[in-house]
């Protein structure tokens, strides 16, 4: 790393300062350096510090006024060099326009994933097991024993297409084969995910999708995956699937799929992230009763932020001494 004359200068939210001083000192050692923050006004930085504090309640969609002035700082900084941001996927028009710019970006990829694999398996037991439609009945204080409506599929034996191999997809396949699935891959490759698992390319989708009980999508968003789950992809799925997603809206076609929805050709959806966030209130996925809707939480726990620190640190040691950082992205 080549230090510019002058301390290193690295922005970061009040918060985190407060929480890394110590720490990055230690990691820098006698480099001598300045922690700037956004209430400060800085001018120019080399490095930048996005943790979850200063997205907070923004989407990239909706970019409330804290995140926006941090996000203008990125932006109009001229010594900007790398930016360590918080969360796993790179597609916030901010970091777009950055690695545009040749800023180096690192995300902290897997440091959520099992929360992430734990929140999906918890929309297919809850789907699974008709606990929405079981809740909808306390709420309406009916009691509606599940032998009076039809009784549920067992798991044990069913397909679940998982489209994404990373840690979340991993982690979601050794569980849902735990629970006596069979389970199918869709990665970036056909490169086996393992002994006995059917493996496709993301482009030979069409080939799994007649089998899926349980389509699960756990892929990073690119030009590979956007779109990757349309109209024509979800026709082909078996009546009575189900549609999980803790990747990104843009991966399925929404309309789509709240057609399929509403038909009753496909029995339920857990869905944690939408095309547009936050999901309009007109939206006919709020009411649906075979859908769960989550905020874009699939990934929170009070674990994450040390974790996220961690790796901040561990690639400003790495930036330090010229070697490869982690996560980076492209």
């Amino acid at each position: 790393m080549s230090i510019a004359a002058g301390p290193l200068r690295i922005l970061m939210s009040d918060a985190a300062r407060a929480a890394l001083g110590p720490k990055i000192c230690e990691r820098l050692g006698a480099v001598a350096h300045v922690l700037l923050s956004p209430s400060q006004s800085p001018t120019d930085f080399e490095i930048a510090f996005v943790s979850r504090d200063v997205t907070g309640l923004s989407t990239k969609h909706t970019v409330l006024p804290a995140t926006q002035q941090f996000y203008d700082l990125l932006r109009n900084a001229p010594s900007l060099a790398w930016v360590q941001m918080h969360s796993s996927g790179a597609d916030r028009p901010v970091y777009v326009d950055l690695m545009a710019r040749g800023v180096a970006l690192s995300s902290s990829v897997g440091s959520n994933a099992g929360v992430v694999a734990q929140s999906a398996l918890g929309g297919v037991l809850a789907l699974a097991r008709r606990l929405p439609q079981l809740m909808a009945a306390q709420r309406a204080h009916v009691w509606a024993p599940l032998i009076k409506t039809g009784l549920p599929r067992d798991l044990v034996g069913q397909t679940a297409v998982i489209v994404g191999w990373g840690g979340i997809g991993q982690q979601l396949g050794a569980m849902l084969r735990l629970l006596g699935l069979r389970v199918v891959v869709v990665r970036s490759s056909a490169t086996p995910a393992g002994e006995g698992i059917e493996t496709v390319s993301f482009e030979a989708i069409s080939s799994v999708l007649p089998k899926a009980d349980w389509l699960l999508l756990a892929c990073p968003l690119s030009d590979r995956t956007r779109g990757l789950i349309s109209a024509r992809a979800l026709a082909l799925l078996p009546a009575g699937a189900h549609v999980v997603n803790v990747a990104r809206g843009e991966v399925i076609d929404e309309p789509a799929l709240i057609e399929s929805l509403q038909n009753g050709r496909l029995a339920g959806a857990y869905l944690d992230v939408f095309a547009h966030e936050p999901l309009p209130a007109q939206s006919p996925l709020w009411d649906m009763p075979n859908v769960i809707a989550s905020p874009h939480s699939a990934g929170f726990s009070d674990a994450n932020a040390a974790k996220v620190q961690e790796v901040f640190l561990d690639n400003l040691g790495r930036r330090l001494q010229g070697r490869t950082m982690r996560n980076l992205v492209g």
